[in-house]
């Protein structure tokens, strides 16, 4: 079932029917008991997205060690104008828009050149894709929207065809690097069954770079980082009935540096068992055990490149800063 919200340009669908929303639950609950109950242990980072996350992760964004989301916006601010010019009149398809902040770059990059497109933003979040995408149809009130509030897959899988010439889908925010190599396959394997032969693909990663900088940005003075992990612990508190003690706990991220990945933990500061009612889960953390919450990868553009060329995703361009601590990879399909 499909509950449309419309407003003027704007309409909001909800993908979700209450049938896969019982198999989302049982799963994502079977994701926490597996994560908890095997060595070393693990939780799914979707968790860290609750409205008080959300919050946590916007002040992440603007700590002066968090550079990939200044960075980025810097690239699209210097080449925005030249993405619209390549791909013309187009559909633009965002994954995990979240508050669509930067994506006001390429919007104002297309509507200067007077090209036509429809902005399709994709989010889990209910509450924030609304509120995003209300507040864009009144800075933009002659832009189409049309929100889609669902994960990606769903949403891939339920793209209509689009009248305009092309579509382009984009994915900002190194938000890939979250993914192991087979999800990363997987994903990209759906990316390119999604788009037709000349539509175009926007990605965003984030680049090697010295160790000190990648764990300062992931370790910050103000503690914002630890807040936000941490504050996993809390959802599932909520959401299972739990009894987790944040005090007995601290933040940690780690750069591997044989996987080319942060690792963010939260680690038990002594021995504790911790109850999830609704799960009926008992767990046993010995002290400085921890439990894995992210991974970040952090990637070499000339490997990417080949990686999105064996999906059929020829590279038009990467565009970096003056640093190359950033890239976003414009690709076009031709297979």
């Amino acid at each position: 079932m499909l509950i449309q919200l419309s407003k003027g340009q704007l309409e909001i669908t909800y993908l979700a029917t209450l049938e896969t929303l019982n198999n989302t639950e049982n799963q994502e609950d079977q994701e926490v008991k597996n994560g908890l109950t095997k060595c070393p242990k693990t939780l799914p980072s979707k968790y860290f997205y609750d409205a008080r996350g959300s919050e946590l992760f916007e002040q992440i964004c603007e700590l002066p060690e968090y550079y990939p989301t200044r960075t980025e916006a810097w690239i699209l601010q210097e080449y925005a104008k030249e993405i619209a010019q390549i791909t013309g009149a187009c559909e633009l398809v965002e994954l995990g828009s979240g508050s669509s902040t930067k994506t006001r770059l390429l919007l104002d990059a297309y509507q200067t050149q007077e090209e036509l497109c429809k902005y399709v933003p994709i989010d889990v979040s209910e509450s924030i894709l609304k509120d995003s995408a209300i507040q864009l149809q009144k800075d933009y009130p002659s832009l189409q929207i049309q929100g889609l509030v669902g994960t990606y897959n769903q949403a891939l899988t339920q793209l209509k065809a689009t009248s305009l010439p092309g579509r382009m889908i984009f994915f900002l925010g190194s938000s890939i690097g979250n993914f192991s190599p087979s999800d990363c396959n997987h994903f990209l394997n759906k990316i390119t069954e999604v788009l037709e032969i000349g539509d175009y693909f926007l990605l965003g990663i984030d680049l090697q770079k010295p160790q000190s900088i990648l764990e300062d940005a992931y370790n910050d003075s103000q503690g914002v980082t630890a807040a936000f992990n941490l504050n996993m612990l809390s959802h599932l508190n909520q959401k299972y009935q739990g009894d987790f003690d944040l005090n007995l706990f601290a933040h940690q991220a780690i750069y591997n540096t044989e996987e080319n990945q942060i690792e963010m933990y939260l680690i038990s500061q002594q021995i504790q068992v911790v109850n999830l009612k609704n799960l009926d889960l008992t767990v046993k953390l010995e002290k400085n055990e921890m439990i894995l919450t992210e991974i970040s990868r952090k990637f070499n553009l000339n490997q990417v490149k080949k990686q999105l060329e064996t999906k059929g995703l020829k590279t038009i361009k990467i565009f970096t800063d003056p640093q190359n601590w950033f890239g976003l990879i414009l690709c076009q399909v031709i297979k």
